[in-house]
């Protein structure tokens, strides 16, 4: 199913179980744009969720974490959820619903040997990975493939055969995202697995906070707290997983966020100094420049 509308769901008469039983049995492509839209709880199905323009800001096991354009979202089969856009600013979303039986099959079919397939070839363990529920950049080959969809589907009209050739192949691209976490986590220095998949998933609710609340002031303490561990361990284990400090990586978004404000506006340095987080614009040349060798104006001209 293609949908380019949402419903209001505190409308009057809105079916909510009606509406989400259709998510049970098809796969659904919602590509819409909301004004105010939310849903307080909801248990859905294995998802894709994508932004084109404004934010959507997700609640997911007592985190909250906002989606924004070139960054993509996976909630696992059955995840309770919450999500909202603000009232006032038009939001465009894309996001992609897979029936369970569907995803269950092309992840049989990654999951297991050409010899099972062969000896069985309805072979579905009903298995579905459980994903890291963190954002993540959307690669250009993800863009790539979200961008034939819809282009196909509004170009020749909804082919429910042609559609799900499209979505077997960006089920594939999950599981390779699914893999670099599991990658990222071994990197976790802890003995058991269990341990370092649980460390890991604290680390992205960190890495989420980071991502989502770039423009507050934010101290370890507070980051620490709401990710479940320690300071110092929250230190040591994201240099690990990620290659540097959560100071760092917070400087590396705002300075990325600037940048964009530089190449698409016309915003003054001051103004965006502000924006991005920092706290005076001197601070805020000299950490660009340190990155991009240029300053910020001549990088706006250049």
């Amino acid at each position: 199913m293609y949908l380019t509308s949402v419903p209001d769901h505190m409308e009057p008469g809105f079916d909510e179980a009606l509406y989400f039983s259709k998510f049970q049995k098809h796969n659904i492509i919602i590509n819409a744009e909301s004004n105010g839209s939310h849903c307080d709880d909801h248990a859905g199905c294995l998802s894709i969720k994508t932004i084109l323009s404004g934010e959507e800001w997700y609640g997911i096991d007592r985190h909250r974490l906002v989606v924004r354009p070139g960054q993509f979202l996976v909630l696992n089969d059955d995840q309770r959820y919450s999500c909202r856009t603000s009232r006032g600013e038009k939001v465009r979303g894309l996001s992609v619903f897979f029936k369970k039986e569907f995803a269950s099959a092309v992840f049989s079919d990654m999951l297991n040997s050409e010899g099972a397939l062969l000896d069985n070839s309805s072979y579905n363990n009903s298995t579905i990975p459980e994903f890291f529920q963190t954002l993540n950049n959307i690669s250009p080959d993800l863009q790539a493939q979200l961008s034939r969809l819809v282009t196909t589907i509004e170009s020749r009209g909804y082919d429910a055969t042609m559609v799900d050739e499209h979505l077997v192949f960006l089920l594939r691209h999950l599981i390779g995202v699914y893999k670099s976490d599991v990658v990222r986590g071994a990197g976790i220095r802890a003995v058991k697995a269990t341990t370092r998949i649980e460390i890991y998933k604290r680390l992205c609710i960190a890495r989420d906070i980071l991502h989502s609340s770039y423009t507050e002031h934010l101290d370890l303490s507070k980051i620490s707290s709401l990710a479940c561990l320690s300071m110092p361990q929250l230190i040591r284990q994201f240099k690990a997983a990620f290659h540097c400090t959560p100071y760092q990586y917070l400087i590396r978004i705002r300075l990325r966020h600037a940048a964009q404000l530089l190449q698409d506006t016309d915003k003054p340095v001051q103004e965006i100094t502000w924006i991005c987080g920092f706290e005076n614009t001197s601070a805020f040349c000299r950490a660009f420049k340190s990155v991009y060798g240029i300053q910020p104006v001549l990088f706006r001209k250049k």
